[in-house]
């Protein structure tokens, strides 16, 4: 299945809550969460008994579009979670978070994933000090992300050097401002990284 290239708020709204896939959007009144209620679709209003398979459907859906990946993508990754030691779910999370885009997006240098994506594919951003252009690479503890020469030069990475400041950076990360440097100090747990996903339903759906 190819990547969803429709009205990423309809996601947002069929989820029934906000999963910031628009940036600095999500947290103005514009967001469509605050403008209309109710899932998207004309009879979006009409209530729905949702059945144990749903819900499990609904969380892995949710997932997936948060981090922006194919359906083979994900369970890729939640294969090599169940075959690492320790809690399937932890280690799962812990893959999502350590996916270079979703870094680039947690240290202020894009406005979501999906624009982190882009910085990556297009071959702005350097992991210690060499080129990557793989949106999917690990990154692990010690690692550093800084950007290419040729991306210093682009008008998105003045613009990012202005609005970073200030930017709340999550506790598993560390970021040089002046420098648009970023480091990973330690591997993302769940509680660090703050994300509401109940991997419980996920693994279920998983192991049908």
């Amino acid at each position: 299945m190819a990547r969803y290239t429709g009205p990423v708020c309809r996601l947002c709204r069929r989820q029934g809550e906000k999963l910031f896939l628009k940036g600095d959007r999500c947290l103005t009144p514009k967001c469509a969460i605050e403008r209309r209620v109710g899932p998207p679709g004309q009879r979006g209003t009409r209530r729905r008994r949702v059945s144990e398979r749903g819900l499990q459907l609904r969380e892995k859906q949710k997932v997936k579009h948060i981090y922006g990946l194919l359906e083979k993508q994900l369970f890729r990754h939640f294969t090599s979670a169940r075959g690492m030691s320790g809690v399937t779910g932890d280690n799962f999370l812990q893959i999502l978070e350590s996916r270079l885009d979703n870094v680039v997006f947690r240290l202020g240098f894009a406005s979501s994933r999906n624009q982190a994506r882009q910085l990556v594919t297009h071959g702005h951003m350097v992991v210690n000090e060499r080129a990557t252009d793989i949106p999917s690479y690990l990154l692990t503890v010690g690692d550093q992300i800084s950007w290419t020469e040729r991306g210093r030069k682009t008008e998105h990475f003045k613009m990012m050097s202005e609005e970073i400041k200030g930017k709340p950076i999550p506790e598993w990360l560390s970021l040089d401002a002046q420098n648009m440097q970023g480091r990973v100090l330690t591997a993302p747990t769940r509680d660090l990284v703050g994300t509401r996903v109940d991997d419980r339903l996920i693994i279920e759906y998983y192991s049908r």
